[in-house]
């Protein structure tokens, strides 16, 4: 609500502090998702007073504000030297998502006439918002059930006239694993279809983990065949959130991906993301952060990251009931449970203890499981959340698995939930013992909100009536 006069900073800045108290810590590394911790605190200070700094400078106009251009021009810069192809033009974009949107528009405009986008079902769920805005259709490949990887034999079977553009992951999100990019690439490129890599977690971390010692295979531009590529700068480059980077092959790729209009009698609009009028804040906050670690920084944080997801692994592999999906390529880690220990109430269990892991739904024949996110903080506390995991194992085992009442899948596989208003979804929810009515859905007596019984009844459900349940959840969430 709007007050009647003004308030005071102090006043403002206790409420937000206040309504901030049941929010997940943001540092510390309790959190193993959404947010990314060096443990360096005076890196954190110098991104967000360059985000301050740059905050209202409008990067709707490149000629009103050349600090910005010269600012992305060093950003993009520092990419594409990582990322294989020095010099190579890129976008500095708000995130995986509008990198992934304009890559997948910069290969729709190159092709006109091609609708179709090949990807593994492990591909990052941006593509498919990229292809519902932008009128196209996803073809989804399987992968390889051990692995969890996609196969360049996969991808070729799926390949068709009306192919825009084909996707590999560097790594995929849900296990953390790399696809073989050098043989999806060389398959797409034979049929001269463009090969888009998706490394918005990889991008900043892998160069650094194959300098630490892993081995990581080729991924990046240097790859024959592969014509864009997406690195997120506010995952493991540490910066604040809205700051990623998409970089082209070639100009005339990057090209596709603008947006100009002169038909109105107003002022000219060139764009080089979705976004017109947006803050330089993140870009000022980014280039602050990587010119305060530098490459000694991020390569301390590349060896420590990859010690930490080594004790990560292997500690899991001791705790019974557990194991972890395929071999982590990168620092994301799948934990899969058993018919012993259901990883939903784990996750309950471990939040009890003030630690978040993130669950993953079964999907295309991959179980269910939890999703850690191994970052610079993370080595200092690993014996920490290998206590907590094996503890919230052993509650879980005593617990048993979250169930869903007989029968109410298929209630809701057969309800027309777009005929049901918020009120009548929130009394269907309740009547299951899922409390949507008090601050984020949290059970009377607890802070935090008991979701086991939430995602059991989701990973009851088919993909298309998880997405409907989901939009209904967030409509009735903001009211």
């Amino acid at each position: 609500m709007l007050p009647e006069y003004g308030r005071s900073t102090q006043d403002l800045l206790a409420e937000l502090a206040a309504l901030k108290a049941g929010d997940l810590p943001v540092r510390g590394g309790k959190v193993t998702a959404y947010v990314y911790d060096t443990g360096r605190p005076e890196i954190h200070d110098a991104a967000h007073r360059a985000y301050a700094e740059m905050l209202e400078v409008n990067m709707l106009d490149p000629t009103a504000f050349p600090s910005m251009v010269a600012i992305e021009k060093q950003v993009v810069g520092a990419v594409a030297d990582l990322l294989g192809r020095p010099g190579a033009p890129g976008v500095f974009t708000s995130g995986g998502t509008e990198s992934i949107m304009l890559a997948v528009k910069a290969a729709r405009d190159a092709g006109p006439g091609v609708r179709e986008i090949v990807l593994p079902v492990t591909a990052h769920p941006a593509f498919h918002k990229a292809a519902h805005y932008l009128g196209m259709t996803v073809v989804p490949v399987p992968v390889d059930p051990v692995t969890f990887k996609a196969t360049a034999a996969a991808v070729e079977a799926a390949l068709t006239d009306r192919t825009a553009l084909v996707v590999a992951s560097a790594p995929s999100y849900p296990q953390g694993v790399i696809d073989p990019v050098a043989e999806i690439a060389t398959v797409a490129s034979s049929r001269g279809v463009p090969c888009h890599v998706d490394a918005c977690v990889g991008g900043w971390l892998l160069p650094w983990l194959r300098e630490a010692g892993a081995d990581v295979p080729p991924f990046d531009l240097s790859v024959p065949g592969v014509t864009s590529i997406s690195c997120d700068l506010h995952k493991f480059g540490y910066a604040p959130k809205g700051a990623s980077v998409l970089l082209f092959s070639d100009p005339a790729l990057r090209r596709k991906a603008y947006f100009a209009s002169a038909a109105w009698p107003g002022y000219t609009i060139i764009n080089a993301t979705v976004q017109s009028s947006r803050s330089a804040g993140p870009l000022g906050g980014a280039w602050a952060t990587l010119q305060s670690l530098g490459r000694e920084g991020y390569l301390e944080l590349g060896r420590t990251t990859l010690e930490a997801t080594r004790r990560l692994v292997k500690g899991v592999g001791t705790i019974p009931g557990l194991r972890v999906l395929g071999e982590p390529e990168s620092s994301l880690v799948a934990i899969a449970g058993s018919a012993e220990v259901d990883v939903f109430v784990l996750a309950d269990e471990a939040r009890k203890l003030g630690w978040f892991l993130q669950p993953q739904l079964s999907y295309a024949g991959i179980p269910a499981n939890l999703h850690i996110t191994v970052t610079g903080v993370t080595l200092a506390g690993v014996d920490a959340l290998l206590d907590v995991i094996s503890a919230a194992a052993e509650a879980a085992r005593l617990k048993g698995p979250a169930t869903v009442p007989d029968g109410l899948a298929e209630l809701i596989a057969g309800l027309d939930l777009d005929a049901l208003d918020d009120a009548t979804f929130t009394e269907l929810a309740a009547s299951v013992g899922i409390d949507l009515s008090g601050p984020e859905g949290a059970s009377e007596g607890t802070a935090q909100p008991e979701m086991a019984i939430v995602n059991a009844v989701l990973d009851a459900l088919p993909a298309p009536t998880r997405e409907a349940v989901l939009v209904r959840f967030l409509s009735v969430m903001y009211g």
